[in-house]
């Protein structure tokens, strides 16, 4: 089954709390509170690209399944899995 595909979000329920929780910064939350961000998957075998469009913010993040990775959080931050 391939997760390729380009997908936009439908709803926002509990946005703000989740990005409190995450550590977003209240301006970050404001900004984005009203936006609809548009996902793109790239899946080639078990390699995964993931590209998130938040406004003009634009996340991208590959990873490969069953291997660590560095991945960017919305916060900026930089997480190993």
């Amino acid at each position: 089954m391939s997760f390729s595909g380009i997908y936009q979000m439908e709803t926002h329920e509990n946005f703000e709390s989740f990005m409190e929780a995450i550590g977003l910064p209240d301006e970050l939350i404001q900004e984005g509170k009203d936006i609809k961000s548009i996902s793109e998957i790239e899946q080639t075998g078990d390699h995964f690209k993931m590209t998130v469009t938040t406004g003009t913010r634009i996340l991208t993040n590959s990873f490969t399944i069953g291997q660590e990775t560095e991945l960017e959080s919305p916060t900026g931050e930089k997480v190993t899995i």
